[in-house]
Parts: structure tokens; C-alpha cells; sequence
């Protein structure tokens, strides 16, 4: 068997093409650089070309074949510019879980199959596992610290069917004694951080390439407004419902309710004149508003994110502020003071019947059913406790407990339970859909 390893330079999939060349396999790597543009990114100029260097060296110590091909077009097409879309809607995509679905394992799997592969082989923490019925299960990786099971949600059959992830049974440390037993270049090399294939960026200065900078308002919401909003006592009498008759008791309407964010528009702010000074200069200032004040501005709310704490600049507060909503139409940006600030936790998400992703058709929900999981919306988020409900507007995740930020555009990824007679059951990977509300 011939199989192709993604090597990134990175001691992940160093180790990946070690354990694979060791195992008798027909070896080579191939390296791909997804990006040129160096504009709002945090370090040199020249990163990827290092990294193609480390590659390079890993490639000859292990003693394989060593290939680059530029996939640049193909990730601004269906990576960057999808990015830049989600955020002018006011999302937050995950460029990660897309560059696994639409690169790695799509256009780069063809390039390696172009070259003779017969497989495609990357240095996740994860596993496959194949079915009784043939199909290819998703499983959480053996290191609870390192699993990316998570990035690799939106995969389909086919892809995974391809895919080897060699290092997924092993722990991070066990990779790294590895890495440094063989002597291997990149032994010590730290693990990349930022954007798959663009690094660490200045986010506001990287979408600036696209999006324009509009001033407008940071608007801190008090806990008065959430004592007087009928939506607010609407969604609790919603949830005192389903704890007393199960999440199933809600009918789709009620459920679009509770998963709808809250709509803040309701506060405004009039101004009124004073005079001001020995000179009774007139001026003009807002009228105190007792659900809310204008805290600061910004620079537009589509570079801000729920739950978001840094790039606010707005002091005199005894808690930190953090996002609690925005709105793309009236530019607005919404914050709350503290870590249990009201606005922050929501029990309800909502994924749309065309963003459903399941691994296994198996597992595949149809309208009316139910069915208890394990689910993340982000990545390294413990497993939530969770309820599937599956109706004809979508597809709705119901938490046991409140979950902190639910964003827009990220991906909520579904997980079966575990079995409990089992310490060492890893969860299969059910499905995944990009939130929408």
C-alpha cells in the first residue's frame, strides 16, 4: 500500500510518516503551502518556507520520498473567502474543520492520489474504527488533552475511508520521546498555533482586507434589562417547561425560541441639553438609560465574537467585560461586566436541515426523533450532556446545563455516550453542524 503523509514540519506528522516507514508501508511525504499573504499576520514573512525546510529534513532522516504542491488558490477559494463571508454576516467560522473538509482531505487527497497514493495519512490525535457494516467510525483520540476528532467533524465515508491517523492511539509525550529517540528535526518544534495554514493573526487587520472598518457603538448591557425582557422570561418559563416534561414536551416553535439569541435592539438612547460651567455652555449628553449605556466604540461588530474578553479597551470596571451579541445592521456591539454576566449562557442551539452532517448514515436522525449525547461547540471543551432533537426546521442540541457563547458559524459536533462499564471507551463522532443560532 502506497500512503501519502501530509508532513506540515510539524513532530505530529513527523512521527506519523516515522511509525508508517517503520511499519513496511510504501512511503512519501508531500508538503503543501495553502498561503502567500503575509497581511495581519503575527510573524515572519517567510514561516512557511521554514517549515517547508523541517519537512525536507524529516523526510530524508525517515529516508522517503519528499513532495510540495501549492494548494493557495484552492484554500483562498474555499477557506478564506468562505471566512470572509460568515464574518460580514456577523459568524465565526472555524477555518480549521473547513481546511479538513474542503483541503486536506479533498483537494490535497487527490493531488497525493495523483502521485500514487492509495491512502492519505496526517498527524491528528484521533481514530478510525471500522463498523460491522463496513462504514468507518470517527473516534476521539487517546490523549483527553490533545483529541482533534473535533477539526476532523464535517469529514464524510469517502474521505475517511482514505484517511490514516497513525499517532491517534498514542499520547502527546509518547509522540514527542519518539520524535526525539529517532533523532528527527522537529522533535522540539513547538505546535502551531492561529488559523490552519495562515498562523497567528491580528484578526481585525486580516479581515480588514476585505471588510471595512465602520465606527459604532459597545453598548453594556445591565441585569435590569434581562429582569424586565419578555423574551428573557419567555426562554426561562420555556426551560422551567422542559425540566418538568423532558426537552421532547417543546413543540418546534418553542424551541426556535429558546434558541434564538437575545435581541437587545430594545435599548436606545436619547439625548437631552444641560448647560455645563461657569458659562452655562450648552451641551449635549445621553439620558441614563437603566438597561444599558454606551460603554466605548469599536471599529465594526463583524470583528467581534461572542464571549470575546480582549480588544474591547474599556476600563472602570471591577469585572471584565465580554461580548454578549452583535448586530451587523446597526453596527452595534453588546457586552455584560463578569464571567456569569446572564447574557453569555444559552441551553439551546439550532444547526439548519442543509448544515447536518453525519459521519454514518447509520446514525443519521429523522424528524421526530430523539436521542441523548455528548457534544462540544469548540474545540478542547469538555463532552456537554446534551438532547437531539430532530424536527423539520433543523436539527436542535438541548444542553443539561447552560452553555457559555454559543457563536454563530462555529460547529457543534455530536458525540455518542460513552459506556460506562468501560473506563477506556472512546466516544464515536455522530455528526456535526455549523450553529445558526
Amino acid at each position: 500500500m502506497k500512503i501519502c503523509v501530509g508532513l506540515s514540519g510539524g513532530v505530529d506528522s513527523s512521527v506519523a510518516a516515522l511509525l508508517l516507514k517503520q511499519q513496511g508501508y510504501d512511503v512519501f511525504a508531500m508538503f503543501m503551502q495553502n498561503w502567500h499573504d503575509t497581511e495581519g499576520t503575527l510573524h515572519g514573512d517567510c514561516e512557511w518556507e521554514e517549515d517547508k525546510f523541517v519537512a525536507e529534513l524529516v523526510a530524508r532522516k525517515i529516508g522517503i520520498p519528499f513532495y510540495f504542491v501549492d494548494l493557495s488558490g484552492e484554500y483562498r477559494k474555499r477557506v478564506v473567502d468562505y471566512m470572509f463571508d460568515e464574518y460580514a454576516r456577523g459568524r465565526t467560522p472555524n477555518p480549521d474543520v473547513l481546511c479538513n473538509r474542503e483541503i486536506k482531505f479533498d483537494a490535497f487527497l487527490k493531488k497525493a492520489q495523483e502521485l500514487g497514493a492509495d491512502m492519505v495519512a496526517t498527524g491528528h490525535y484521533c481514530r478510525k474504527e471500522q463498523a460491522s457494516d463496513g462504514t468507518w467510525k470517527l473516534l476521539e483520540g487517546i490523549d483527553p488533552g490533545k483529541d482533534q476528532s473535533y477539526f476532523l467533524c464535517q469529514l464524510n465515508q469517502e474521505q475517511l475511508s482514505k484517511a490514516l491517523f497513525p499517532i491517534g492511539g498514542m499520547l502527546k509525550q509518547e509522540v514527542r520521546a519518539l520524535a526525539a529517540e529517532a533523532d528527527l528535526p522537529s522533535a522540539d518544534k513547538k505546535d502551531s498555533q492561529g488559523i490552519c495554514f495562515v498562523g497567528k493573526v491580528d484578526l481585525p487587520v486580516f479581515l480588514q482586507q476585505k471588510l471595512k472598518s465602520v465606527e459604532g457603538d459597545v453598548v453594556e448591557v445591565f441585569d435590569a434589562w434581562y429582569e424586565a425582557s419578555p423574551q428573557y422570561a419567555a426562554q426561562k418559563s420555556l426551560l422551567e417547561q422542559a425540566s418538568a416534561g423532558g426537552w421532547g414536551s417543546l413543540t418546534t416553535d418553542q424551541l426556535m425560541s429558546l434558541a434564538a439569541p437575545y435581541d437587545y435592539s430594545s435599548i436606545q438612547f436619547e439625548t437631552e441639553t444641560y448647560r455645563s460651567g461657569k458659562k452655562h455652555i450648552k451641551k449635549t449628553r445621553f439620558k441614563p438609560n437603566p438597561f444599558g449605556v454606551i460603554a466605548g466604540r469599536h471599529e465594526g461588530a463583524q470583528f467581534y465574537t461572542n464571549g470575546q474578553r480582549k480588544g474591547l479597551a474599556i476600563g472602570g470596571h471591577a469585572s471584565p467585560l465580554f461580548v454578549i451579541g452583535t448586530d451587523i445592521e446597526s453596527n452595534r456591539v453588546y457586552v455584560g461586566e463578569g464571567e456569569e454576566h446572564p447574557g453569555l449562557f444559552r441551553s439551546v442551539l439550532r444547526v439548519a436541515p442543509d448544515e447536518i452532517r453525519w459521519i454514518r448514515p447509520i446514525n443519521a436522525l429523522q424528524p421526530g426523533a430523539v436521542r441523548r449525547c455528548r457534544c462540544r461547540i469548540r474545540y478542547r471543551q469538555e463532552l456537554q450532556d446534551a438532547t437531539l432533537l430532530m424536527r423539520d426546521a433543523g436539527l436542535f442540541v438541548c444542553f443539561d446545563k447552560p452553555q457559555r457563547s454559543i457563536t454563530p458559524g462555529q460547529f457543534a459536533a455530536f458525540y455518542e455516550l460513552p459506556d460506562p462499564s468501560d473506563p477506556y471507551d472512546a466516544p464515536e463522532l455522530l455528526g456535526s453542524g455549523t450553529i445558526d443560532s
